[in-house]
């Protein structure tokens, strides 16, 4: 299971997740469950998320970063 954290200039909120899919910089990519640690640059797109009810939702993003370690990904953008 993942720890999804959504942090915007006006709120924040925590999200359990089975796999999380980012508008990285230099493309798209997914992480899941035991993702090596990285940090990247987010550019507009959907942060989208699949719940453990295999249910998908999504956030529109215009910019921002990600931090994934241990499991928890922490998402700081501009919706």
């Amino acid at each position: 299971m993942i720890t999804l954290r959504i942090l915007t200039p006006s709120s924040g909120e925590t999200h359990e997740a089975t796999a999380v899919f980012l508008p990285g910089a230099m493309g798209s990519f997914e992480v899941l469950p035991g993702h090596a640690a990285l940090i990247s640059a987010l550019v507009e797109g959907d942060l989208r998320w699949r719940t453990p009810a295999s249910e998908e939702e999504s956030l529109p993003v215009k910019s921002g970063m990600v931090r994934v370690e241990n499991d928890v990904v922490t998402v700081c953008c501009e919706v």
